[in-house]
């Protein structure tokens, strides 16, 4: 299926949603820790297939702010899991020139969390291939809240007029400031929300959902979601007619 993809017209950032790893376990009659435990091959797999299509960034939301309101022991397992997997997969980051980046709200994590996280961080930062970020303690209108206090700041101390302020001014405030908007967003399960995440960032994005629970998620799923995506016609708010000519 690689090769039906067009590497002329490929998504620069793909944004996923790592949806259904509770609904995976109970299926198979376990806690659902157990399908955040075993959905380690699918983050590999969207990795490698990211990079394989010739995305140059990829945003896995990890974990929202939201998700702090769970059960301890699920917050617990979800934190050191992260930790595992940051470690673990660095020797194929490494080897595979990938970059580890996060966004969201960096101080509220576990310090071992934290700790582990800018040691992967700072051991890829020279690596100039895929940039994966991990959105972790993050969401959409929390991004735009810190966005927003910043500039108010910037305004009381006589930084900036508020004439200034603009979308550019405004998106150079968000977490993601220093990367592309995703042009295309995956989310797994079935649903069909976007639950809080890159809200101002994903004002054109393309939305591809699937049923497919996350731990089962695979390389040709994503090649799926790339296709359709090039199936599209992307308008930006011109007639079909503008775009074409």
């Amino acid at each position: 299926m690689l090769d039906q993809i067009n590497k002329e017209n490929v998504p620069r950032h793909i944004a996923v949603i790592m949806d259904g790893n509770g609904r995976w376990a109970q299926k198979k009659g376990a806690m659902r820790v157990f399908g955040h435990k075993n959905a380690i091959q699918a983050v590999r797999d969207v990795i490698e297939a990211s990079d394989d299509v010739g995305a140059e960034y990829l945003t896995l939301y990890t974990f929202s702010t939201e998700n702090w309101s769970r059960p301890q022991y699920e917050v617990n397992a979800i934190m050191e899991l992260v930790v595992h997997t940051v470690m673990s997969e660095m020797d194929s980051m490494m080897a595979n020139n990938v970059r580890l980046v996060s966004i969201g709200d960096r101080n509220s994590l576990p310090g071992h969390c934290k700790g582990k996280l800018e040691e992967g961080i700072a051991k890829t930062a020279h690596n100039t291939g895929l940039t994966v970020i991990l959105a972790l303690s993050y969401s959409g209108r929390w991004d735009i809240q810190q966005a927003m206090k910043g500039i108010a700041e910037k305004v009381a101390n006589k930084e900036i007029e508020v004439e200034a302020i603009s979308q550019e001014l405004i998106a150079s405030h968000l977490c993601t400031a220093e990367y592309p908007d995703p042009e295309l967003l995956v989310r797994t399960s079935g649903e069909y929300r976007i639950s809080n995440f890159l809200l101002w960032q994903m004002a054109y994005t393309e939305l591809y959902f699937t049923d497919v629970l996350w731990p089962d998620f695979r390389k040709v799923h994503l090649y799926e979601a790339v296709l359709d995506f090039q199936r599209r016609e992307r308008r930006f708010g011109k007639t079909g007619a503008q775009v074409k000519s």
